[in-house]
């Protein structure tokens, strides 16, 4: 296993079982870092659990965009993808409402849609984007395989532009 700790703030949002939901973090980026090779790393990841109101603040700061989303990611440090990170790897910023809008929308269950939501937030800490269409590609195709070793099927399949 990797020695990825994971910090987390329950600020806003009505979140059942924080506990669970660290478990599930720390599977879903233990899993990642392995898929990843960069397993033994020591690093922090914090965790922000919020609703849509404090997501629709932070997203129109850093995003210039006036609504709130899923997942928001705050690098500590520039990494590349492929780099080791240093001790603190950064933030993930996590929107309950909208998550579980998007779950019953989508007809997914909204574990795996936080679990997926995870691994994508981890991701973009390590330096993955999906803003050109081949960047995107490829952390689909990441995404993918590392829910597919968690036992979560592809989160994409089916989904229309």
């Amino acid at each position: 296993m990797t020695g990825i700790s994971t910090d987390i703030l329950e600020e806003a949002g009505d979140w059942p079982d924080v506990a669970q939901i660290g478990r599930t973090a720390a599977r879903a980026f233990d899993m990642a870092a392995l898929y990843l090779e960069i397993g033994g790393i020591e690093t922090e990841v914090s965790l922000v659990l919020t609703d849509d109101q404090h997501m629709r603040v932070l997203n129109r700061q850093w995003r210039s965009i006036d609504k709130p989303t899923n997942v928001l990611s705050f690098p500590a440090m520039p990494v590349r993808p492929g780099q080791k990170p240093g001790p603190m790897l950064g933030d993930i910023v996590l929107a309950r409402e909208t998550i579980l809008r998007e779950a019953a929308e989508q007809e997914k269950d909204a574990g795996e849609h936080l679990t997926h939501l995870l691994v994508h937030g981890f991701l973009h800490l390590l330096g993955y984007d999906h803003i050109e269409d081949e960047d995107a590609e490829a952390m689909e195709t990441l995404e993918t395989a590392i829910l597919s070793r968690l036992g979560i099927a592809d989160p994409y399949a089916g989904a229309t532009v």
